[in-house]
């Protein structure tokens, strides 16, 4: 639910906006997800191919900080107010846990690749949705995300084939 509303000279009425908002936290919260567990793996990868991963790993999260910002700046652009802490993220992500159990190679990279796609796939879903709703700027940004997520999901996957 929406937690505040501002007045804005955008030509979307107010409950459309709402519920682009309420999708949009719901996006920020999962690229926030995903950001931390890319950084969950960079920080406990280990193995032969763990120099390579190390910074594999940590190149991706550099290249979400970009795509959380977006998302999360459109909300107040709307006239919302952007959910962004950890706290926040947490309680709305739809991300299984990462899994703490795994530290090898392959497990990091399958579960980073199973993150990636169930992302990609809600931004997919977040596209018809601003559509829908007749706010195509939203699904633009929507459709970048899934771009620069389907892109990265297939440098993950490279490593699995």
């Amino acid at each position: 639910m929406v937690k505040r509303m501002f007045n804005t000279r955008i030509d979307l009425d107010q409950d459309t906006r709402a519920a682009i908002i309420e999708r949009l936290n719901q996006s920020l919260a999962e690229l926030s997800d995903l950001y931390s567990q890319v950084k969950q793996a960079h920080w406990n990868i280990k193995g032969p191919d763990f120099i390579a991963l190390h910074k594999f790993f940590d190149e991706l999260a550099s290249d979400l900080l970009p795509l959380i910002d977006e998302v999360a700046e459109r909300i107040p652009t709307l006239g919302g107010y952007a959910l962004g802490t950890v706290r926040m993220a947490a309680s709305r992500s739809s991300l299984a846990e990462f899994p703490t159990h795994v530290t090898d190679a392959q497990g990091m990279v399958t579960a980073l690749a199973e993150a990636y796609a169930h992302t990609a796939r809600c931004m997919r879903e977040s596209i018809d949705f601003a559509e829908g709703q007749g706010d195509k700027a939203t699904a633009d940004l929507f459709t970048e995300v899934t771009r620069e997520l389907d892109t990265r999901l297939w440098f993950i996957e490279a490593h699995l084939q």
